[in-house]
Order: C-alpha cells, then structure tokens, then sequence
C-alpha cells in the first residue's frame, strides 16, 4: 500500500489551520491540525507523522519551547517546519538552532508552503536508512575527549567543560555517531541546518574548521575529522559509550 505522508499543523491560528489543511490534503497530503502544545503533545502519545508545521508565535508554549522538547530524547528526528510572521533574522536563526529543519515566513503562499514540505521530506530521506542519531543522555568518548549528549558540551581530558553552540553541536554528534564513515557535504547540510547544499555553499566546511579548533585538531594533520578528497568527512577515531544516564 502506497505510503501518504502525515503533516501535523500546530496554529492557533483556526483559518490558517483550516486554509492549509485544505490544500495539503487537495494536494495528496494526510493532514492533522491542532491549536497548541497540548494538543499537539496529545495526538503524538497515540499516532506518527511525517513532518510537524509548527507556528513559532503561540500563547502558551510557542514554536521554539515545542521544537526543542520534540528533539530531546527521541530517537528519530520527525522534520519541523516553522512558520514565523516576525522578519527579525534572529528569530529564524534560533528557529534552526533549536532543531527545526526548515522556516516560512508569513503571509506564505501554499503553493511555497506544499514545495517547503517536499523538500523537507526529501532530504530526510535522502540519508541512509542507518544514518540516525544514537539515543540522547549518554557520554561518548574518543580520543582525549567525551561529549556529554545531555549537557551538549565537550569534556577535555582533566575534565573542563567546553561549551559548543548549537550547529557545532550537531555537527560533532553526527561525526561521533557515524565514526569511520565517509559523510558528505549534502548529508552534512541537512543534518546540521537542515537544508541542501546550494552551487559554492562552503557553510558546511567553515562549520568543520570551527568544531576542529574546538578539538584542538590541526586543521593540516587533523586526528579527528579528516578531509576525504571530493567526498566530504570522515571522524577517524573510534567512538565508546561510556555510561547510560
């Protein structure tokens, strides 16, 4: 049976949710619509869906606080889409930091809307089927370093804590996740900013360069995070769970 992708619409917005909700579904779309967090947190006790449209600008728990607990402690990411009427850039950048993996600005066109969501789905599938994050709440050490995945922060070998932003993050629990695999540049991308690469987009590798100055890796002789020419990136050194928490 012929597989129909399940879009979650969380508005307290009854129009938009009502206006959507029709044109996804004329559009071959499965779609449910709720109007908060509760609601929402509701429906995901008893069913999955495919990708999550999240209204940033909600009383109660808005779109940051909702994304942020959809991404803590599962193990398989479901795609967010935000949906933000504010044009401060920043808003969209904390957006993506906290785990979304795409935003639209309102007003929006549907048509705009329906492509975001096939394109989100798209590069969720592109990955490998095994290309998934391990379960949160652990500490993972390799080299001289642990990565404590509840705080999200190194851990050098007399004990420090180094703090890490959001996307460097990301970045290194892909490595970590994935040891002595080659990953690409569009693997990357989606994975850390959950988007694809654009023609000259070397966002990624200026990523890299910051998460290897975190490690105090030599960017010409690295130990960690090794170039593979016209391929991408390999983390070179092996990867222990220490402790379950």
């Amino acid at each position: 049976m012929e597989h129909i992708d399940h879009i979650l619409i969380v508005d307290d917005d009854r129009e938009i949710r009502e206006l959507v909700s029709a044109y996804l579904k004329k559009n071959g779309l499965r779609v449910t619509a709720v109007a908060d967090g509760r609601q929402m947190r509701t429906f995901l006790e008893a069913n999955t869906v495919d990708l999550i449209i999240l209204d940033l600008m909600m009383p109660g728990d808005d779109g940051l606080v909702l994304s942020r607990e959809l991404r803590v402690g599962r193990p398989k990411a479901t795609p967010i889409l935000i949906l933000t009427a504010r044009p401060d850039e920043m808003d969209r950048i904390i957006g993506l930091e906290m785990g979304a993996d795409d935003y639209i600005a309102k007003p929006f066109s549907a048509r705009e809307l329906l492509a975001r969501i096939k394109a989100v789905l798209r590069r969720a599938r592109m990955l490998p089927a095994n290309l998934q994050v391990s379960e949160a709440g652990q500490l993972l050490r390799f080299g001289q370093w642990k990565l404590d995945t509840t705080a999200r922060h190194l851990i050098d070998a007399d004990g420090t804590a180094i703090a890490l932003s959001g996307a460097e993050y990301r970045l290194l629990r892909v490595f970590v996740d994935h040891p002595q695999r080659v990953l690409n540049r569009d693997q990357l991308l989606n994975l850390t900013q959950g988007r694809e690469a654009e023609l000259f987009d070397r966002s990624i590798d200026l990523l890299v360069s910051r998460v290897r100055q975190r490690l105090g890796d030599d960017a010409r002789e690295p130990t960690y995070i090794k170039t593979v020419r016209s391929e991408g990136y390999v983390f070179s050194v092996p990867v222990e769970i220490m402790e379950p928490r």
